[in-house]
């Protein structure tokens, strides 16, 4: 003879379950989906420059003064197979020393990098050729390399994983070129990080699908001097924000335009 449950106990046992399930989801949207979006990987990585920094300013990115741009000397140098020919770009990474008890740094914890720079192939030597494809590799500025590892190890095993780029302010917008030609500098974007379509709208046009030209800088072969100009921007992760009104119909080349907004 099955036993009697009485019915209050199935609804408080009913409510204990729906109430796991929103924690639950609560709890893997902040630890997962707003942070994370990538799994560990297996990876190595260097250093290049000094203490200083002063050699990862600028750089295949197009992101000129790190520092005055927001990113700082938390920064890295990508590979060939990590770079994508510059699509990666802002992107941010979590990175761990592993598996080199003698360079690892005791409980050094991770590191958080934004990709501002390429890490070149070398095909002229025989070995040692970490930027060389297929190879996962990070050239880390001195100050990060060193919060994981002793400098001297030179090169050190890392697992590495895709996480959401945390940012200050809205999404910086600079303009360059000539009034026939518009190239614009995307940055300081948050979220994913990475920038891979771009459109803009004048005050007196409609929406025109902007080209990368190299790093995160995006043209148009549109003149619109004069005009207000909006930006409607796409990141990896497939997010778009839209920027109305960013710069006045009065903009001139070489400023730069806080979007208000970021991802």
């Amino acid at each position: 003879m099955a036993a009697y449950i009485p019915r209050y106990c199935f609804i408080a046992l009913a409510a204990i379950l729906l109430v796991s399930l929103v924690v639950g989801a609560r709890g893997k949207k902040i630890s997962f989906s707003e942070k994370v979006v990538g799994t560990w990987v297996d990876a190595s990585a260097t250093f290049y420059g000094d203490m200083s920094g002063a050699e990862t300013m600028n750089g295949a990115c197009g992101y000129g003064d790190l520092v005055k741009q927001g990113y700082g000397l938390a920064t890295t140098a990508l590979s060939t197979a990590l770079f994508n020919n510059g699509l990666t770009c802002g992107a941010c990474f979590e990175i761990i020393c592993v598996n080199d008890p003698q360079w690892c740094i005791p409980n050094a914890g991770s590191i958080i990098v934004t990709a501002t720079n390429f890490c070149p192939a070398n095909y002229s030597k025989p070995h040692d050729n970490w930027c060389n494809p297929p190879r996962k590799h990070f050239d880390l500025s001195m100050p990060m390399f060193t919060k994981i590892a002793y400098f001297k190890a030179g090169i050190i095993p890392v697992r590495y994983r895709r996480v959401n780029c945390a940012r200050t302010g809205g999404v910086k917008f600079e303009m360059k070129g000539n009034p026939n030609w518009l190239d614009v500098l995307i940055y300081n974007v948050g979220g994913a990080g990475d920038v891979t379509s771009v459109k803009i709208k004048g005050s007196r046009t409609g929406w025109i699908q902007m080209s990368r030209s190299w790093g995160q800088n995006w043209q148009v072969g549109t003149n619109l001097v004069g005009q207000s100009l909006s930006f409607q921007v796409t990141t990896s992760d497939g997010k778009m924000v839209g920027f109305d009104g960013v710069a006045p119909g009065n903009w001139l080349f070489g400023q730069t335009f806080d979007g208000k907004f970021n991802f």
